[in-house]
């Protein structure tokens, strides 16, 4: 991991995320369970998250996500708000993972207002492995131009299907 170090020999990770929005156009109103999904996502992607980009060490970086004409647009930025690139990513090999997400997603939330805690718990295993999938599908689609690991990706992937969630 790319590092930078002050004076006094301390270190500071520089292939990471310091910021990350959602583009406010391509956003959706959603639920305020979907909401706070998004909040959480977010905090915890910049407390912990590992993202380079190949062959540059101008991090830590910003990040805003979005759609543009249907396509994932991830806009990356260095410390002083300048872009670096603006990687646009097909959605179409995320169609049939996204479809299934959200059959679940709705099932977790009705199944929270009447089912049973073992009837939660095996919904929600089924909600995390589509997660799961969606994150290493995202892994390999951003190889070899943006690096993150399973975790950054599971974290992304929540926002990327926040910005599906039209309410």
């Amino acid at each position: 991991m790319a590092q930078d170090h002050d004076a006094g020999g301390d270190a500071k990770p520089t292939k990471r995320l310091a910021a990350v929005t959602l583009d406010d156009v391509s956003i959706g109103r959603a639920a305020p369970e979907q909401e706070h999904e998004r909040a959480i996502a977010i905090y915890d992607l910049i407390e912990s998250n590992s993202f380079g980009l190949p062959g540059h060490d101008g991090g830590p970086y910003s990040l805003q996500i979005g759609l543009l004409e249907g396509k994932l647009a991830l806009d990356v930025r260095d410390q002083k708000g300048a872009n670096v690139i603006t990687h646009i990513l097909s959605l179409a090999p995320f169609r049939r993972v996204v479809k299934d997400y959200f059959l679940v997603c709705e099932s977790y939330y009705a199944a929270i207002r009447t089912s049973s805690a073992a009837q939660i718990e095996a919904i929600d295993m089924g909600r995390r492995g589509l997660h799961n999938e969606a994150a290493e599908l995202l892994v390999q689609r951003l190889e070899g131009k943006i690096e993150v690991d399973f975790d950054t990706a599971r974290r992304l992937i929540t926002l990327i299907m926040a910005l599906h969630w039209k309410g």
